[in-house]
């Protein structure tokens, strides 16, 4: 599957059905988004296209240390939104929270000698 339309088409299914699942029930939307999806396709993806297993380990083992400080957004934002910022300025403040974290998380995993 090199094809990038096919990529970026399925890519979107998922996106549009996490959406449209969220509308109906935030359970399974969240487990829905939660899954690692766009993760196991990028591994079958980076696989097909240069059957390195070293370059999936690779790409597998940073998304593990990179998935914790994505996780600041999924705690600041609900905050935020329930003390009553408004959604635009609460997403924002989150997205800035996470970059920060990513900036923190690289300099912490170098002091301790972890390459991404």
């Amino acid at each position: 599957m090199s094809n990038p339309i096919l990529k970026v088409l399925l890519s979107a299914v998922v996106i549009v059905a996490v959406a449209e699942i969220s509308k109906r029930s935030s359970f399974w939307g969240g487990l829905l988004a939660s899954l690692p999806l766009t993760s196991l396709l990028a591994f079958i993806w980076l696989y097909q296209d240069t059957h390195e297993v070293q370059k999936v380990a690779d790409l597998s083992w940073s998304i593990f240390w990179l998935v914790l400080p994505s996780l600041v957004l999924f705690v600041v934002l609900p905050v935020l939104l329930k003390r009553g910022v408004g959604f635009h300025p609460a997403l924002g403040f989150s997205v800035l929270a996470m970059l920060a974290a990513y900036g923190a998380t690289v300099l912490v995993l170098r002091q301790f000698h972890i390459k991404l």
